[in-house]
């Protein structure tokens, strides 16, 4: 009884050391230096604060740094996606 806890101790050990290991080879092959994820992660951030526009499409608020924008008319209008700047320009169009 004792043996089979101690190899059972003994498998856990190993798999986490090996896991560990692979771990550290997985990094060193992806080609990933710390700059270039620190600029992948800076770079899909949403900014938390700023000004908020609404959507004359679909009527949802939205950041105006993340907005699509589309001037008509010498006036700018913010949207939350393609489609909604599609809908709101075919609109003005009729």
């Amino acid at each position: 009884m004792i043996r089979a806890i101690i190899e059972l101790l003994l498998t856990i050990v190993v798999i986490t050391l090996l896991r560990g290991v692979l771990g550290i080879i997985a990094k060193a092959l992806s080609g990933q230096s710390k700059q270039s994820a620190a600029a992948q992660r800076s770079a899909n951030q949403v900014p938390l604060s700023g000004e908020l526009k609404k959507d004359p499409a679909c009527g949802t608020y939205i950041s105006a740094a993340t907005s699509l924008k589309e001037t008509v008319s010498g006036q700018t209008f913010h949207f939350c996606s393609k489609e909604c700047r599609d809908k709101y320009v075919a609109s003005l169009a009729r």
